[in-house]
């Protein structure tokens, strides 16, 4: 090599050498961008290009330490050392002269794995011979169907479904990754699945390989819960299927109407849907801090859909679905997408694994949403299902045969919740509640087969994000609260792995007023678990147009303020950017303004990332709104008048996530 003696020429040719081993050499670009770029690192000319040397010495075998590894091998006419069941797969591979007929586009290779050789009726397997994981992804392109489990391509570790993709309805292959450093070392196989007939019933896959340097990074590439938007303390799904190639498709991490929220044995059990899907399953001992699960079950086939129901603990074994009277089953009801077939799925280990009814559909019923309840007065099970515009009430001994009691209740919106309150408390004094789908709730009585209203229905909840509310049943063999909570459904989160969120549990208290008995809503007191900190003032009188900043840090808070407004005044908390405005009688807050029956004394604000949450009066009202807040100030501000601030609180809060991120 010929000695370089000039500082002057130093520079340019430290330049392309680091371009050189940035384009051949990624393993050590570092170290030449490193040695380019710093003022500090002033070595002389020899070490440096000694280093330099020794450098491209190692590289060939750094390099070679992370080549891209092919999954199995493929024959010319045959899938090699994959092994194949059933039919799907029994043609071997689509070779590239077939591509224009499969409409096969985008291929990286003359061999695509193909199930629809043969067209969309075949089903069957594919699956590669074990392998260890070495690299930090697997990479492949994909296409074909989009039925989860159905149509899809798995990564089998000890024959457990760790990950899986789907394609998007399109024979254009697109790239896709999993994240496997999880996993590094394990053994593992990569299993081919079309489960499906019809329209879009089989997968094309090609090019499946362990990289570091995959043609497209997953969608989620930072840390689980704490993505910049994800809500702190409001359920969201964790993204448990990165099926869709598209990651602003709504699918991905996607929660909607709730299911089934079941008290038992210590644990809070919450299931919600995920595009009828599956039901998303996870466990809280505190409501606060959430561990989501598998999913609890899927359809049973594609499109055969899994669809908003309910779940009971059936102590007494009436359904005879138990073989151990010590063990009562937890019995999920859930219609298929027909809106006819009333099915039922059970487990016997606390909700962790779930057996589908051998002879379901145990009702054929034109309606859907089944709430089940146990009636004890009676020694029945009640089943209120919606359908044409009304809620029918339903009766049974066991949970597997119905009785139509033919006492429908009139003008009904889907998804109802149904339970005893007592009046102020007074457990010897309760009223039925019937709450609907879009949050209207109405107070009567029920004799355990027909629902009589009192009432007239008014809103749970006043803000523009509350829908298919519901509250966790069996509570009573805990502490007997009724505890509440919504799916808030809204605008996505732009750029995220997941997609909706779910509001915070409230306690339902059914309470006397001026106008009769009204439901109050507050956040439960288990908040208090996520303070770290406290900001209060006491005794502070706001004159017109001044405002009081408050200046927590943070992001996420809690929020708790007596006041006194006069007449013509108002008070605006100013929470990152957006307004909660009160009056002497009212709170608007995401929707027009809404009365309390009195004055407004009290007023409690929750602020997520994404969500404001406020209270008023106790929780006479309530306001659900999903908001991405502007800034990271929080401020209140009088105008009209001189307002009375009694005493104000604002406490920081932590995440609830296991490594999630106190703002």
């Amino acid at each position: 090599m010929r000695a370089v003696n000039s500082r002057a020429a130093s520079p340019q040719l430290d330049e392309l050498t680091a371009l050189f081993l940035a384009t051949e050499h990624p393993g050590i670009a570092g170290i030449a961008s490193y040695g380019y770029r710093s003022q500090t690192f002033r070595v002389n000319t020899f070490i440096r290009y000694g280093l330099l040397l020794a450098a491209l010495t190692l590289a060939p075998s750094l390099h070679a330490e992370t080549a891209d590894l092919p999954v199995g091998k493929f024959g010319r006419a045959d899938y090699g050392d994959w092994h194949a069941t059933g039919t799907a797969f029994q043609r071997g591979p689509a070779a590239d002269s077939q591509f224009a007929a499969l409409e096969i586009e985008n291929a990286a290779d003359h061999q695509v794995a193909s199930s629809e050789i043969e067209g969309d009726g075949p089903q069957g397997t594919l699956t590669s011979p074990e392998f260890k994981l070495t690299r930090h992804y697997i990479a492949f392109r994909v296409g074909g169907g989009d039925y989860e489990r159905h149509t899809c391509v798995n990564l089998l570790i000890k024959g457990k479904v760790v990950r899986s993709a789907t394609g998007w309805r399109s024979d254009r292959l697109a790239p896709a990754s999993w994240d496997v450093s999880e996993f590094h070392g394990q053994r593992a196989q990569v299993q081919l699945v079309d489960e499906a007939s019809g329209d879009w019933g089989h997968i094309n896959v090609d090019r499946i390989i362990q990289t570091d340097r995959p043609e497209r990074l997953p969608v989620v590439t930072g840390p689980l819960y704490q993505e910049s938007l994800r809500p702190q303390f409001h359920f969201t799904a964790r993204q448990w299927t990165m099926n869709r190639l598209n990651p602003k498709e709504r699918q991905e991490g996607w929660v909607n109407d709730l299911n089934g929220l079941i008290y038992y044995d210590g644990e809070y059990h919450l299931f919600a849907q995920r595009w009828a899907k599956c039901w998303l399953h996870a466990v809280s001992r505190d409501l606060v801090h959430w561990t989501e699960l598998e999913p609890a079950f899927w359809e049973e086939s594609p499109d055969s859909g899994v669809q908003s129901g309910t779940c009971v603990v059936d102590y007494h074994n009436t359904s005879g679905l138990s073989p151990d009277p010590k063990t009562p089953p937890l019995v999920a009801f859930w219609p298929r997408f027909d809106n006819r077939s009333q099915c039922l799925s059970y487990s016997l280990d606390h909700g962790r694994t779930w057996t589908a009814y051998a002879k379901n559909p145990i009702l054929v019923h034109p309606e859907r949403d089944p709430k089940v309840f146990w009636y004890a007065p009676g020694n029945h099970w009640v089943m209120m299902l919606y359908g044409d515009g009304q809620y029918h009430i339903l009766t049974s001994p066991n949970l597997l045969n119905w009785t139509d009691e033919h006492h429908p209740i009139p003008d009904s919106f889907e998804c109802p919740d149904f339970f005893e309150l007592p009046v102020d408390g007074n457990a010897a004094q309760k009223k039925w509640v019937l709450i609907q789908g879009n949050g209207k709730y109405s107070i009567g009585t029920f004799d355990g087969r027909e629902f009589k209203e009192e009432t007239k229905r008014f809103p749970c909840d006043v803000g523009p994000n509350f829908y298919a509310t519901q509250s966790w049943h069996n509570t009573e063999t805990g502490d007997g609260r009724r505890i509440q909570t919504a799916w808030m459904r809204g605008p996505a989160f732009p750029d995220m792995p997941f997609n909706q969120q779910i509001s915070f549990p409230c306690e339902l208290k059914l309470r006397t007023t001026p106008n009769g008995l009204r439901i109050f809503r507050q956040p439960i007191a288990e908040i208090a678990t996520l303070h770290r900190g406290t900001d209060s003032w006491t005794n502070r009188t706001l004159k017109a147009n001044t405002t009081l900043p408050l200046e927590p840090a943070g992001r996420l808070f809690h929020l708790k303020a007596e006041v006194e407004i006069p007449e013509g005044a108002k008070l605006t908390f100013n929470l990152r950017g957006i307004p909660v405005i009160v009056t002497a009688k009212t709170v608007e807050s995401g929707n027009a303004p809404v009365s309390v029956n009195d004055r407004v004394r009290t007023v409690e604000i929750l602020v997520d990332r994404a969500s404001i949450e406020a209270f008023v009066n106790d929780g006479e009202i309530s306001s659900t709104r999903t908001v991405i807040p502007k800034d990271n100030g929080l401020s209140v501000k009088a105008e009209g008048g001189p307002v009375m601030i009694r005493a104000l609180t604002v406490y920081p809060l932590n995440s609830a996530w296991a490594g999630g991120v106190s703002d």
